[in-house]
């Protein structure tokens, strides 16, 4: 798994994990699919192997859900 470098500053990180190796690394926000992408190319023969955290991924799909009003009611 890529680690980040020193230029990308105070931007987000997110969670990357791979069950097959065994890793888990923290990628800038705006790398995060070149990463996965790159990951698995190199490592998995392009299977989706690696994956942002999934605990993260569905908290960040609950706060979008919620911020577009998704989740309320029709009522």
């Amino acid at each position: 798994m890529t680690n980040t470098s020193e230029s990308d500053g105070d931007a987000p990180r997110v969670p990357v994990v791979c069950p097959d190796c065994d890793t888990t690394s923290r990628v800038p926000l705006s790398d995060v699919a070149d990463a996965v992408e790159r990951h698995n190319d190199q490592l998995h023969d392009g299977d989706d192997v690696a994956e942002v955290d999934p605990d993260v991924a569905d908290r960040i799909a609950d706060l979008v859900a919620t911020e577009l009003g998704l989740l309320e009611d029709g009522d």
